[in-house]
């Protein structure tokens, strides 16, 4: 569920003219039954405490979320796919559609463009443990969210 609000900034111009902006806000209150990835992670940034980003955390856990926070997080986890930019087209489906190293390259683009855009994006952050450039949720975050994940030993 999300709520909008309108603001409005009223400015003067030099000559004393009033212009009006105005801007949406979207914040929201609570996500839908099984969320994408995406979703969660931005509903966690929106938080302003730690405390609430995890709790947020906690509420929305499951498997695909903590697989992507200890392959993101986890030093012995250590991605098959090369480091850097990732040449995959977008999927433009509607959201909801489901869809050696060269050929494990191939899979990897190919699994990319069957995914929602903001899931790829965040398979490519993590592909890179990079997650923290998007997202303000750190290791500790996600250690006392998640004290029963064990860290280090997947090798």
């Amino acid at each position: 569920m999300t709520t909008q609000k309108t603001m409005r900034k009223t400015s003067r111009t030099p000559a004393g003219t009033a212009t009006i902006k105005t801007k949406k806000v979207v914040r929201r209150v609570k996500l839908p039954p099984n969320p994408f990835i995406h979703e969660i992670l931005d509903h966690v940034e929106e938080q302003k405490t730690k405390a609430k980003k995890i709790e947020a955390l906690k509420e929305y856990r499951d498997d695909s979320l903590t697989a992507i926070l200890i392959w993101n997080f986890d030093s012995s986890v250590i991605s098959a796919v090369p480091e850097g930019v990732v040449p995959y087209k977008e999927n433009e489906v509607p959201i909801g559609t489901d869809h050696t190293s060269l050929r494990r390259e191939t899979m990897f683009i190919q699994m990319l463009e069957g995914l929602h855009p903001e899931e790829a994006k965040i398979i490519c952050l993590v592909k890179d443990k990079s997650l923290t450039e998007k997202y303000k949720i750190t290791k500790d975050m996600v250690v006392e969210a998640f004290p029963d994940i064990r860290w280090s030993d997947r090798t």
